[in-house]
């Protein structure tokens, strides 16, 4: 834990620089003192006539767009409170949806509003089940990227439908990370998690701003199995189970991510550099009972919170609240659980959670969580919607 809180300090001193791209003009608000306590929401909705919606991202150019990923391969544009009736991207034919397939993020480059590049990940069947991470453009019209720009960056065969992980999200470093799923079944039955020789039940990093010899992409000097025979070079951190959702706090640069679970546990992680999170020796903070319910925890990191099956079935990893119209949730980070609906907020202090609390009970099955460019915090609703996190009234 000690790592942790030298890396929060060496990226506040230099948190100016992390931002140094963005576009926006807005700060991201930062607590200073004591912080007041957690307070409950409300959801506004803002959005609604989706189908089955999966992700939202803003763009970081400016132009207050929301980009809404619908699951069997379209992406939508919310402005002004309205959709677009034309999509921005429409790739249904070459996405294998349904269960835990399908289109399921996108990315937008950090310098998009120079570049005009953004980064898709879908499951493709063609040839095998495997996982897509392609590039596409923008064209002529900002609100149309060109279907026909794709470039494939990486593809990752899938021995099953599900755990396909799906998240890809641009650090703070310049480099893209992708959460991958154990492959799928159950109890990881492969033994992706705990092998560092797959791409499989880790979490990667990448440079797409380069090619490495064969490669679509290059290796970060840093990625701390570059050098390890037998290993994949592209490994950030391993032993998950399936980092569905995961986020940076755009002030600090730590990274959160959900991690669904198996039986019994859910749990939230930070994800550190190089650290083994333990599937499929351990869910969550016990050991697994279906491979070794006396397990060895040796060198295995815990997440920092989980909960059982009372709470929920399936978390939803979302996002620390760096907004300005909530102001006694800044700092906080926000998640939810896809099959009871509920809401939580928690305060880490660098060496644990401080305080959790549940915000909300709502009827929604949360799919995903979002922030726009002034970092206000989305919810996304699977069956359709989306809606605002707002101040309780």
């Amino acid at each position: 834990m000690g790592r942790l809180i030298l890396s929060i300090l060496i990226i506040m001193l230099f948190s100016p620089l992390l931002l140094a791209d963005s576009s926006s003009s807005i700060r991201p608000c930062e607590i200073r003192g004591v912080a007041p306590p957690l307070p409950e929401i409300s959801l506004k909705p803002v959005a609604k006539g989706l189908k089955n919606p999966v992700h939202i991202t803003a763009a970081g150019d400016d132009s207050k767009r929301l980009f809404i990923t619908e699951q069997a391969g379209v992406i939508r544009i919310l402005r002004d409170d309205r959709i677009l009736p034309v999509p921005f991207l429409d790739i249904r034919e070459r996405v294998k949806s349904g269960g835990e397939m399908g289109l399921l993020s996108m990315a937008f480059h950090p310098k998009f509003k120079e570049n005009g590049r953004l980064f898709v990940n879908y499951t493709s069947s063609t040839g095998g089940l495997h996982t897509v991470i392609s590039e596409f453009h923008v064209g002529s019209n900002p609100d149309v990227a060109d279907k026909n720009s794709e470039r494939i960056i990486l593809t990752i065969e899938q021995p099953f439908s599900n755990h396909n992980g799906g998240q890809i999200v641009f650090g703070p470093d310049g480099y893209l990370y992708i959460g991958m799923g154990d492959g799928g079944s159950a109890n990881d039955p492969q033994g992706h998690g705990q092998n560092l020789s797959t791409l499989l039940g880790a979490m990667l990093r990448i440079d797409v701003d380069r090619k490495q010899g064969k490669l679509q992409y290059g290796i970060p000097d840093d990625n701390p199995f570059k050098l390890l025979p037998e290993a994949r070079p592209e490994i950030w951190a391993y032993g998950l189970r399936n980092p569905w959702r995961f986020s940076f706090d755009p002030l600090t640069g730590i990274l959160y991510a959900g991690d669904v679970g198996q039986d019994a546990r859910e749990e939230i992680d930070i994800v550190e550099r190089g650290q083994n999170y333990g599937w499929n020796i351990m869910e969550g903070s016990i050991c697994t009972s279906g491979v070794n319910p006396k397990c060895n925890t040796t060198g295995l990191t815990l997440p920092i919170i989980d909960y059982g099956r009372d709470d929920g079935i399936s978390v939803i990893g979302g996002f620390v609240y760096r907004g300005h119209e909530i102001p006694s949730l800044c700092g906080a980070y926000i998640y939810g659980d896809w099959g009871s609906g509920r809401i939580w907020a928690l305060r880490h202090d660098g060496h644990k959670v401080a305080e959790n609390k549940r915000l909300l009970d709502s009827k929604l099955s949360i799919s995903s969580f979002g922030i726009d460019e002034a970092y206000e915090v989305y919810v996304v609703d699977h069956n359709g919607g989306v809606y605002k996190v707002m101040g309780k009234n």
